[in-house]
């Protein structure tokens, strides 16, 4: 049995996000895409060969992430069904763990010679980290009581930025012996590592799984069944409907800015020369990641005083205008720095308030994962639209910047959507 409100316990599943995160900072975020522009910017003249035809680099790695999402979104109620009726919440965590963590190694071999199995490992990467997170997020609910998952979602969330951020800068100081950007490549297997080591905190502590006898043979259809029983349920939980209509939205929007945001700045923003904009990119997240530390912990603040939903709604509104802002103004070093100011101090707040929020608005069951794999479906579809549509936009009009047009879209419709929301506990 599952103490829950215990501290050790709590500890230990905060500390999956000090093993993960060093993912969507430097794969997602830093360090990989700066790489991945340059050397098929200098080896394939910034355009990637598939299929007979040929691809914008930063359109191909939105597609190939997008990919990536709808792998997840279409496996991961299945795996959730199967994992609350064999109680295989952590063999599910751990399977997609490994597979993140051993295709970051993966990518310390990249090479625009094989530029097609290069991606194929980013998107491996990509498909273990979203995939874990189904798994390791359906223990909230499970770990503490509902008036805890606002301070225990903004503390794992600081775990990652705090975690994240000491490897990158561990990275960057090695980098300053490697010279040149291709050699960095090498560094990707020390997120693999970090992943694995770290992860064996959480491993340890949370619950085994444990698979009662006669379940093996009848798992995939019960699987099935189970994923039914929690559609049928959401159909009829207005409250709980409507916030992943909104999430649906809204999210599809922070996380297509988190993901494309270098690949914007590495073209839309007048740098000086290339050394100026590596070093001012990486100054960029690493501001995001401290300031996120604070915005997790007082937008946490702020939804006791006013409401989980409020908070968020305030949330979507300073999103919609810092995207705004960048369409219109931002073109140089000193406003991108702003921009990632303001990022940093809402991306961990909507990010951790959304995960309390739709937990706290769970009924009274022992299938969390299937609940939280349809909380992960809709994150999932709403980044392969988001990034999708994100690329198309620059492969048609040819310039970045009008992709941020549709994201200002994106976060009016999701706080439209979100005063739809019921507002009873």
């Amino acid at each position: 049995m599952l103490l829950k409100n215990d501290k050790k316990t709590i500890r230990a599943w905060t500390f999956y996000d000090w093993a993960n995160s060093v993912y969507p900072l430097v794969i997602s975020s830093a360090i990989f895409p700066i790489f991945y522009e340059k050397v098929t910017k200098n080896d394939l003249n910034g355009l990637i060969p598939f299929c007979g035809g040929s691809f914008i680099n930063t359109a191909f790695y939105g597609y190939v992430v997008a990919v990536s999402y709808l792998i997840v979104a279409f496996s991961s109620p299945l795996l959730s069904g199967m994992a609350d009726y064999s109680d295989g919440k952590k063999r599910f965590l751990k399977m997609f763990c490994y597979l993140g963590s051993l295709s970051c190694i993966a990518l310390s071999f990249f090479s625009t010679e094989h530029i097609i199995l290069s991606m194929l490992a980013l998107m491996l990467a990509s498909v273990g980290y979203w995939g874990s997170l189904v798994f390791y997020n359906a223990y909230l609910p499970e770990i503490a009581d509902p008036d805890q998952h606002d301070k225990i979602s903004a503390r794992g969330f600081a775990m990652g930025y705090v975690g994240s951020s000491l490897l990158l800068i561990a990275i960057l100081v090695l980098a300053v012996f490697t010279k040149t950007i291709p050699k960095i490549q090498y560094t990707f297997a020390l997120v693999g590592l970090w992943w694995i080591v770290f992860s064996q905190v959480t491993f340890r502590r949370l619950p085994a799984s444990v698979k009662q006898d006669g379940q093996k043979k009848h798992l995939l259809s019960s699987g099935y069944k189970e994923l039914k029983n929690v559609w049928i349920d959401l159909k009829q939980r207005l409250q709980l409907r409507r916030f992943l209509t909104s999430y649906f939205m809204y999210n599809m929007g922070v996380q297509t800015v988190m993901i494309m945001a270098v690949p914007f700045a590495t073209k839309a923003i007048n740098w000086k020369d290339e050394n100026q904009q590596q070093q001012s990119l990486i100054i960029s997240i690493l501001i995001i990641q401290f300031l996120g530390v604070a915005g997790a912990f007082m937008m946490s603040k702020l939804s006791s005083i006013i409401g989980n939903i409020k908070t968020i709604g305030l949330n979507i509104v300073i999103w919609a205008a810092i995207c705004v802002y960048t369409y219109l103004l931002v073109d140089s070093p000193m406003e991108f720095y702003i921009v990632a100011a303001c990022v940093g101090l809402v991306m961990g707040g909507i990010q951790a308030l959304s995960r309390s929020t739709y937990s706290k608005m769970l009924p009274e069951t022992k299938d969390h994962a299937s609940y939280f794999s349809f909380y992960d479906v809709s994150e999932k579809i709403g980044l392969a639209i988001g990034t999708t549509t994100f690329g198309l936009i620059e492969d048609v009009t040819g310039g970045i910047r009008n992709s941020v047009l549709s994201l200002i879209l994106i976060f009016i419709v999701g706080f439209v959507l979100l005063l739809r929301v019921p507002k009873e506990q």
